[in-house]
């Protein structure tokens, strides 16, 4: 069982006690990344009065058009492509998961959506953009930790037994005070549906491959993004 969250416990070290397990054939990152950029985007065009109620954009286009050579797709790489082509909505092409593709003389209207992606360099940085709009965030995710957290915070390793099961995309909806402690809300895609989580932003975990190897010490949440629109 996880242990009870600690407002004052805030590093965990791991020396190749935790299992990776990588091969979650039910995760795809293409697809995980279409589906977080999209809601970026739409959180975006309704916190700037670009869309007046909350409108979805087609996260399905952007695996038909914005992968190349089979790379897998990444947050950044969904938004710089919606940025420079724009997207058509939802309701305009195939839903998310469809093997069927419209004929190719079909071309759907596409929204503009003109801007650039922003990467803040520390979660300092994020949290002003988040005052804007929410911002896209990877969460390092432990198991069975994620599904046990206590007192509804989660705060990644804490020595007890468990398996490192990766990155996942999420967004960071906002960041609150609990115990004196940054806690923030994160919308996370995580086996195959979104889910809120809150986590503890003073956790730090450093890991370690084993005795006498560098310890890299890295916060619960990483690689931020946020697509800034123009109004013009």
């Amino acid at each position: 069982m996880a242990l009870p969250y600690d407002p004052n416990f805030t590093i965990a070290f791991t020396f190749g006690g935790y299992t990776e397990i990588e091969n979650d054939q039910e995760h795809d990152e293409s697809a995980s990344a279409a589906i977080v950029a999209v809601d970026l985007l739409s959180s975006a065009r309704l916190a700037l009065k670009l869309d007046s109620v909350y409108t979805e954009y087609s996260a399905q286009y952007l695996l038909d058009n914005a992968g190349s050579h089979g790379l897998k797709l990444t947050v950044k790489d969904c938004l710089q492509f919606a940025l420079n082509k724009g997207l058509p909505k939802a309701d305009d092409w195939p839903h998310l998961g469809s093997m069927s593709k419209p004929p190719s003389s079909y071309k759907p209207a596409l929204v503009s959506m003109k801007g650039q992606v922003i990467e803040p360099k520390d979660l300092e940085e994020a949290c002003d953009l988040l005052v804007h709009q929410p911002v896209g965030a990877k969460l390092h995710v432990f198991s069975p930790q994620i599904e046990l957290q206590q007192n509804g915070i989660y705060c990644g390793p804490s020595g007890e037994p468990g398996s490192y099961v990766g990155l996942r995309d999420g967004i960071i909806v906002r960041v609150e005070k609990i115990q004196g402690k940054s806690i923030a809300t994160v919308k996370i895609w995580y086996k195959n549906k979104f889910t809120f989580f809150k986590v503890a932003l003073s956790r730090m975990f450093g890991y370690s491959l084993g005795i006498g190897t560098d310890v890299e010490l890295t916060g619960l949440l990483v690689d931020f993004c946020v697509p800034r629109l123009s109004i013009n």
